[in-house]
């Protein structure tokens, strides 16, 4: 599969993954969540003192904002990405819970002030994966864009629910897979 009928597919499959994510029940997610952020604090913790580019949930997405003071106390420091070019990379800018944010594109909050960082380690919402940990995203590019352009790369972990797995996404050369994928069912290494 490619070109126009790849791009087609790969429209349907987000289509139909958004809508089994944000048709499971707010419960059901919840507990998901929790099982998600219990195996990602071994992970994290193993990785003290980095910075770590979180996000702000969106679409029923899984929550990572549970982790933030956690990481914070544990010697962390957490960056949330902004969209600053809608064909390049995304830019992590610096952020602590109280620090003023505004609105960014699809009003997904980002940090007002641009301290602009280059985190170790990502977190990256997964709307489906692979098991050759490919993630399939909005269809926006913007975290392979931003995987590729970050030197040093950063540890890639996407995070979302079992239900989004899919056999394959069909990557192409611009796909970027996740060196780790973290559900509620386990963690996946590549």
């Amino acid at each position: 599969m490619e070109g126009t009928e790849l791009k087609a597919w790969r429209r349907s499959e987000r289509q139909r993954l958004l809508a089994l994510r944000t048709g499971a029940p707010p419960a059901q997610r919840r507990e998901w969540g929790q099982e998600i952020d219990e195996r990602l604090r071994p992970l994290l913790r193993e990785r003290a003192g980095l910075t770590l580019g979180v996000y702000w949930p969106f679409q029923a997405e899984f929550d990572p904002r549970p982790l933030i003071d956690w990481l914070i106390a544990m010697g962390s420091a957490v960056a949330l990405p902004a969209v600053v070019d809608k064909k390049g990379p995304l830019e992590y800018r610096a952020w602590r819970p109280g620090e003023a944010l505004v609105d960014g594109v699809w009003n997904i909050p980002i940090p007002e002030k641009r301290e602009i960082v280059v985190p170790q380690a990502v977190l990256a919402p997964l709307v489906g994966f692979d098991r050759d940990c490919y993630r399939l995203g909005y269809g926006g590019g913007y975290f392979d864009r931003t995987l590729a352009a970050l030197s040093p790369r950063p540890l890639a972990i996407g995070v979302g629910f079992e239900l989004s797995q899919l056999e394959t996404i069909h990557p192409q050369d611009f796909d970027i897979p996740m060196d780790v994928i973290v559900t509620e069912a386990g963690v996946r290494r590549r």
